[in-house]
């Protein structure tokens, strides 16, 4: 497990085990180094199966870049040497419609090296966004002072359900494409983001922009939702925010 101490790899970890696997949690913390190449020989000796859920630790375009490409890189060279059966990857539904997005292209980049790549077979998990990332996507909105977002639909989910997709594919044999997986109901990308800072007593104003970008990308009506054959998870947002999950992310507000 790839960045197996972050958000949805820690999650991960846990529930491969509870079903029985062996699954053991890699990041730079445990001495393993995607972009430099430590560690990785050792801790894919053996390994079945390699998932990745790492993210870069800087969001600037170059270095963003540069993360996935070069930890791709590394993780496919590794892996085909200890005979990897399974490559598994997190991206994010509509990556390919945000290419004005230099954290978009660097996703992007990362699906492409891995398609490229016909040494290990592969499944690239694409999943929307988190309930728990929803003031951040205020956050990063913000012009003259209130949080501008363009009034499309998008479909978020639980980090859980992400983790439980996401360990299913793990474990299924590799599809040699993309699995999406989505939240269980469309919302309006503002309107969510509205309800969710008036539950966390946050005073921001929202206001529905069509010229809004998404993490710099213009968007529409497709880009952000899933397509038909998406996998659906089960926790709706009025059952999540009564979740610890919920109570947490609010903690941290």
């Amino acid at each position: 497990m790839i960045g197996g101490s972050g958000f949805i790899g820690s999650k991960l970890v846990a529930k491969l085990r509870g079903q029985g696997h062996e699954a053991v949690a890699a990041s730079p913390n445990s001495g393993v180094n995607t972009l430099t190449g430590e560690g990785l020989a050792e801790v894919l000796k053996g390994a079945a199966v390699v998932v990745d859920v790492s993210n870069s630790p800087s969001w600037e375009d170059s270095a963003v870049l540069n993360f996935f490409e070069t930890s791709t890189r590394n993780l496919l060279k590794y892996g085909a040497e200890a005979s990897v059966k399974h490559f598994v990857a997190v991206s994010v539904v509509g990556a390919d419609r945000l290419s004005e997005s230099g954290y978009f292209r660097a996703k992007i980049a990362q699906q492409k090296l891995i398609k490229s790549s016909s040494t290990i077979p592969y499944s690239i998990v694409q999943a929307t966004q988190f309930f728990e990332f929803l003031k951040g996507i205020a956050d990063i909105s913000m012009q003259d002072g209130k949080v501008h977002l363009p009034p499309m639909p998008f479909q978020p989910m639980a980090g859980d359900d992400v983790a439980t997709a996401v360990a299913r594919v793990a474990v299924e044999a590799p599809v040699n494409g993309t699995v999406e997986v989505a939240g269980p109901q469309p919302f309006r990308l503002d309107e969510l983001i509205r309800l969710r800072l008036a539950q966390l007593n946050d005073p921001r104003e929202v206001v529905a922009d069509p010229n809004a970008r998404y993490s710099g990308a213009k968007v529409d009506e497709r880009t952000l939702v899933p397509g038909e054959a998406a996998r659906l998870g089960e926790t709706r947002f009025e059952t999540w925010v009564t979740q610890p999950a919920a109570k947490a992310a609010k903690a941290a507000h």
